[in-house]
């Protein structure tokens, strides 16, 4: 017998079959008195046995959602056998009264041309798995804690092309308003399993893998800017300087995160587990709170909640009655995460209290029990972001988040990560990219780590410190933070002008960059793709993505490659793998490289491997305070190397409608000889506050100055910045519902500015500047004097830009001579040509 069905009409079909009842799941290609068989997607399988042949309808920890989309499929009964067939996987069970084994139950890929083959039967085990996440970085230097190597876990991926889940033994949902933990019905004795196919698509493995199990929830819009955190006995006033101080440096600031001395620590007032603030140090609470909201910052406070509630707390007496309990006989309230009542009374009158005054969401940072005592395979990390996270969403207007460990799959749902107490190390810094990257394999995408890490050191290397700066930058989450020692102060402005520069710029793009990272954390909701994620996921074939583990996508348009190694002679040599299909920018030098090849490049101490993609198109801000504000004016940059696109996502920012609640504007780059075309297209969607009016401009990265700029059919004005080699264009007209076109005509004999020349004018600079601090007398001559200042030069005369740029290519070819010519050193001739080329 041959049924091929969709899955809507199969369910019909296969009850009539086999004489049941239909069931409520979706999708039942197969069901019998004991066993079921269904199909979430065409690459996803859910495989039941039920010894009493009653099936599990409701929702797992894990999976829950049971409403699968329409599946193409084939189901073949030949009488003892049963073969299930869909584009990603052939399903072959033969029939028994006894559970699913390797005795009765094969599953193979489909004979089709381009499919990764694979032979799968219960109890195989999986050597290729590319590994998930851990719950936390504490006490670990790199990967390893002592002598022993983080045990991280199984991710969702395998180079083998699937994977296999048993959710058998996980808890389920009940149905109560606010689902509570519960017990399956046949605990130990049914089988619940998933079985994904998908090749190397390793990106529709992960889309598929959230249609069972939620999707991954989009922070609010403030949490992609800088969180300050420091271990640290703040008071009320310090917090105001050093806010004060963020002001005054114009560095912008969003999070203000309050570690855990905001209580009372001393016995008999307080302890690790605290909840009444510390009035020596906070006079007025709510007065605090109410002031760093009028600085629009939000606030998060540390929470170690294992000791419950004590007699000595202020909220005691209201959690004593909420629990039945006489508030005079001072008993202890023993922590209890699976006991629903103590769970509602802690959020109702202990915390939710306080959100009511200004705290804008919970650093819930879980050290003890790692399991709860009534259910004991509920992990008390993944039960209390659960709790946490939609007690926000049932109580409070704006977007839930929270900020805790990894508690297992399904916790993607309740996001942010905080990773622990990780050791001071370059180490500890080589380790992270890898740990960031691989967390997307279980849809883990927002891990915050500790930047600079935050114990085992008595100083701040700042070498160490701005690298791992920079790879913050270009993470998840950039939080800063460090244990309670006067000796690692991370206040930007604690560092000589040097590395204070680099430390402000570093924060300041990352500002920048705000529009395209929120982008990309819709699309993470939307598809389960997360901002940072290996080169696998989009050059499966290709073996350097698999041992490039530091390496990482950032987003669709930028690979990041991690300086992780001290410099050597003022210099970082870094190897790069540049997959194929695209050439690459690289950003801190302005150069234009092939890709599918492997590079060795120097950079500075203030510069980093970032490469975008070949003709990008990226929005991005000019200068924000914070990321409050959904109005500002975008710059959509282009990147030269060819036509892109890109299709900037925005929305309040800050409420639960975002799932339908937002809007879209492409935005696209064409290049035609010497023609360049922009367009900024009309906004398309809508959302509670959204800006009726946005000014835009665009920006050209490395090319010569245009010859003619139009603007919706009328010339217009640019400016041209010759020490960055870009051009920008103002536009005037900021109607988000009308089409903009930039249309930029370059001479046919435009030069070429997208070899490094950038880098080359910028490194120049800098080394004559050292120069001049080593010998304050020495003049330049003529090469290396105007070798420094071609970039303002082309600033000042536009129309020269070809005659400058060809001078100081050729006093580049000599710069050797031109050193000698100046009288330096030996020594400092060497160091110069080092730091330049």
């Amino acid at each position: 017998m041959n049924i091929s069905k969709t899955a809507k009409a199969a369910a019909a079909v296969i009850a009539a079959l086999i004489a049941l009842p239909a069931t409520a799941q979706k999708n039942v290609a197969y069901q019998d008195s004991h066993v079921r068989i269904s199909l979430v997607t065409d690459g996803m399988a859910r495989m039941e046995y039920s010894p009493d042949g009653r099936f599990e309808d409701g929702q797992s920890l894990m999976a829950i959602n049971r409403d699968y989309p329409a599946v193409d499929y084939t189901t073949r009964d030949r009488g003892k056998t049963v073969e299930i067939t869909t584009r990603c996987m052939v399903i072959k069970y033969t029939k028994s009264q006894g559970p699913l084994g390797n005795g009765n139950l094969l599953i193979t890929s489909p004979k089709r041309k381009g499919v990764k083959p694979f032979a799968w039967r219960p109890g195989q085990k999986d050597t290729l798995n590319l590994k998930g996440t851990y719950r936390t970085l504490d006490g670990y230097d790199g990967n390893m804690r002592g002598d022993q190597p983080m045990p991280i876990e199984d991710g969702l991926l395998s180079r083998s092309g699937w994977t296999f889940i048993d959710d058998s033994q996980n808890y389920l949902f009940d149905h109560s308003d606010w689902q509570w933990v519960s017990h399956r019905r046949e605990e130990g004795k049914a089988q619940d399993w998933y079985f994904m196919a998908y090749g190397h698509d390793y990106r529709k493995a992960l889309r598929d893998f959230t249609v069972v199990s939620g999707k991954m929830a989009l922070p609010p819009r403030y949490a992609f800017g800088y969180w300050w955190s420091r271990y640290w006995c703040y008071t009320d006033n310090e917090l105001r300087q050093l806010v004060d101080n963020f002001d005054t440096y114009s560095i912008p600031l969003d999070v203000l995160v309050v570690d855990m001395d905001w209580h009372y620590t001393e016995k008999g007032k307080g302890a690790w587990t605290g909840y009444t603030w510390n009035r020596r140090l906070f006079p007025d609470p709510k007065g605090f709170l109410q002031w760093a909201g009028s600085k629009q910052l939000n606030v998060t406070i540390n929470l170690h909640p294992a000791d419950g509630i004590k007699p000595y707390e202020e909220q005691y007496p209201a959690m004593a009655r909420w629990m039945g309990m006489n508030p005079d006989e001072k008993k202890d309230i023993d922590w209890a995460a699976s006991d629903k009542r103590f769970m509602e009374g802690w959020y109702n009158t202990v915390l939710r209290p306080m959100e009511r005054d200004g705290v804008s969401f919970w650093w819930l940072d879980w050290q003890q029990g790692l399991n709860d005592k009534e259910f004991p395979r509920l992990g008390n990390t993944w039960w209390i972001n659960y709790t946490t996270f939609t007690d926000m969403e049932r109580h409070r207007q704006e977007r839930p988040m929270l900020y805790h460990r990894w508690g297992g799959l399904g916790n993607h749902r309740y996001q942010i990560g905080f990773s622990g107490d990780a050791v001071i190390s370059w180490k500890s810094l080589d380790f992270q990219p890898y740990f960031n990257a691989t967390a997307s394999n279980v849809l883990y995408g927002y891990w915050s780590h500790d930047i600079g890490g935050h114990m085992n050191a008595n100083r701040i290397d700042p070498e160490l410190y701005i690298r791992w700066l920079q790879f913050g930058a270009l993470s998840p989450i950039l939080r800063t933070h460090s244990t309670k020692s006067s000796a690692l102060d991370k206040e930007p402005w604690a560092f000589d002008h040097q590395h204070f520069s680099i430390i402000r710029n570093t924060i300041l793009e990352r500002y920048r960059m705000a529009p395209y990272i929120y982008t990309m954390a819709r699309r993470a909701y939307d598809e389960g793709l997360s901002l940072c994620r290996p080169l696998y996921y989009e050059w499966p074939e290709n073996e350097e993505a698999y041992q490039e583990r530091n390496s990482y996508m950032f987003g669709d348009q930028i690979l990041v490659s991690p300086i992780t190694q001290p410099m050597a002679d003022g210099v970082s040599r870094h190897k790069v793998w540049l997959p194929g299909g695209n050439d690459w920018y690289e950003v801190a030098t302005g150069t234009l490289l092939k890709g599918g090849q492997r590079v060795e490049r120097n950079f500075h101490l203030d510069e980093y491997p970032m490469y975008v993609k070949a003709g990008a198109v990226i929005p991005m801000y000019d200068k924000v305070k914070n990321l409050k504000s959904n109005d500002e004016p975008i710059v959509v940059t282009v990147y030269p190397g060819g036509n892109g696109e890109f299709s900037m996502y925005e929305d309040n920012g800050n409420d639960k409608a975002y799932a339908t609640a937002f809007a879209r504007t492409r935005m696209t780059q064409e290049v035609e000889g010497n023609k360049l075309t922009v367009k900024i297209g009309r906004r398309e969607g809508s959302y509670e506050g959204m800006p009726e009016a946005r000014k835009y401009s665009v920006k050209i990265v490395a090319r010569a100055v245009p010859e003619l700029v139009v603007v919706n059919g009328k010339p217009a004005a640019f400016d041209y910045d010759g020490n960055t080699l870009t051009a920008t264009i103002a536009i005037a007209d900021s109607d988000p519902n009308i089409e903009k076109t930039v249309e930029v005509t370059y001479a046919p004999d435009a030069i070429d500015v997208a070899d490094g020349l950038m880098g080359q004018m910028r490194r120049i600079g800098q080394n004559n500047y050292r120069l001049k601090r080593q010998k304050a007398g020495i003049v330049f001559g003529e090469g290396l004097g105007t070798m420094e200042s071609t970039g303002r030069a082309i600033s000042y005369y536009p129309d020269r830009m070809k005659e400058l740029v060809a001078a100081f290519r050729a006093n580049y070819q000599r710069l050797p001579q031109l050193l000698d010519a100046n009288g330096v050193t030996e020594k400092q001739r060497e160091i110069y040509l080092r730091a330049t080329y």
